[in-house]
């Protein structure tokens, strides 16, 4: 059996798990190459499928569209990602998927305790962060928004 050398939008979303419309999107943005038929109808090659498993995998760590956008301009749009490009291209991301992870470890950790969000409403806030010491750090839930460097602060003034 041959594969169509293009795909409909439809065959598209049905393979990619991803609606029509926001196909539509992607195509405005530039993220998936379509050409027009005779009948003005959109035809995607079949490496769009790597692409928009590329864009649904990049939204999943936190990587805006256009951000993608600005990733996937830096490759041919007439080949298929590879592997060496996902690398590259990820690379870039690696840190941001670092700090989130951090995040969500220290969201997982206090969320049934002190945050640092500066209400001193529960007796744990006013023994972590007597005073609410932690608006110097910013707005905000600061034990989980910001690394580890308050918390070591705050744990050398709690009593023991």
């Amino acid at each position: 059996m041959t594969l169509p050398a293009s795909l409909t939008i439809g065959e598209l979303s049905e393979r990619s798990g991803v609606p029509t419309s926001a196909l539509r999107y992607y195509d405005r943005l530039g993220l998936i190459p379509a050409d027009r038929s005779a009948g003005n109808q959109r035809r995607y090659p079949r490496s769009s499928l790597r692409r928009v498993a590329f864009v649904r995998v990049a939204q999943r760590v936190g990587v805006t569209l256009e951000e993608i956008a600005e990733a996937l301009s830096t490759l041919p749009p007439d080949r298929t990602p590879t592997k060496a490009d996902w690398q590259r291209l990820s690379r870039v991301w690696q840190q941001r998927l670092d700090d989130r992870i951090g995040m969500l470890v220290r969201l997982r950790d206090r969320l049934s305790g002190c945050i640092g969000c500066g209400c001193l409403s529960m007796k744990s806030c006013q023994l972590y962060n007597p005073s609410d010491e932690l608006a110097s750090h910013g707005a905000g839930p600061r034990r989980v928004l910001e690394p580890d460097e308050p918390e070591r602060r705050a744990a050398r003034r709690r009593p023991s």
